[in-house]
């Protein structure tokens, strides 16, 4: 259902900063890995702007992966150590792939990846001895290429005969600790967004080279966000969809809220990655 004007209007709101991709002739690239002396980390400037994030909450129940790219829900983890890759597979994957399959009704859920980012002040995301850091820049995960590829790089001789088929690639993003009030998560209405507005970019890594999406700025753009997030909310994010007539691609960003006050706690949060499969 598309949420009228009226309705957005009177949604709760921030002006926050994002920071879309300027425009280039090139192609951009960021690599995922200490750079040697001499060559960027990545290529492409940012543009910053300052857009409304609106307050989901009151809508939340109204938007969907399908249509909007997102989704809101609650869901209690029996994860007592975000921290310890182990319980995460033994017991945070599982829950996961009930979760993402209650949602979308698919028949086989995957979760083949997951990043804890804990801010650090200064720290650069990806450098020797740094965590995983929030993600200023808007993007989405995977691109027309690198979607079906991650299928036939995780799942073997099945790989052809699922992609007849539509599948999707979703992420279960959540804080570990709240409330949360540093970089916030800013997801944008799918609806809103033009094809046209998705750059492709290589990822490098030190032994492959993936594709993401980095995003141009359009002011039709419409961002929500979950202010003052707790650990038993989280949100669904629509990275891929074989699908032409869903939601395909979902841009996001963290942010900086102007309302949050001045001492607040570093950002936690976990990120899984699934593979939905419609069979």
């Amino acid at each position: 259902m598309t949420l009228s004007p009226d309705v957005i209007d009177g949604l709760p709101h921030v002006e926050g900063v994002l920071n879309y991709l300027a425009p280039m002739a090139e192609r951009p690239m960021n690599l995922a890995y200490e750079p040697p002396p001499g060559m960027p980390r990545s290529t492409g400037e940012p543009e910053p702007h300052r857009m409304t994030i609106y307050d989901v909450r009151r809508v939340a129940g109204r938007l969907s992966l399908d249509s909007e790219g997102l989704a809101v829900v609650k869901h209690n983890s029996a994860v007592r150590d975000f921290y310890d890759d182990d319980e995460l597979r033994r017991v945070y994957y599982p829950e996961a792939e009930r979760l993402v399959a209650e949602v979308t009704g698919a028949t086989r859920v995957l979760v083949f990846d997951h990043t804890v980012r804990r801010r650090v002040w200064g720290g650069v995301d990806r450098s020797a001895g740094t965590p995983c850091q929030p993600v200023t820049a808007v993007h989405n995960d995977y691109t027309i290429e690198s979607g079906p590829q991650r299928v036939r790089d995780l799942m073997g001789e099945e790989a052809e005969e699922l992609l007849r088929h539509r599948f999707e690639i979703v992420n279960v993003w959540r804080p570990i600790r709240g409330p949360l009030r540093d970089a916030s998560l800013a997801v944008c209405d799918a609806t809103t967004v033009d094809f046209a507005d998705f750059v492709p970019s290589d990822l490098v890594y030190s032994d492959r080279t993936g594709e993401i999406y980095r995003v141009k700025y359009n002011p039709a753009h419409r961002w929500f966000y979950v202010p003052e997030m707790q650990p038993d909310e989280a949100i669904l994010i629509k990275c891929y969809d074989s699908a032409p007539d869903k939601a395909r691609f979902t841009a996001h960003s963290a942010f900086e809220d102007p309302t949050a006050p001045a001492e607040v706690l570093p950002r936690e949060s976990i990120e899984l990655r699934t593979l939905i499969f419609h069979v």
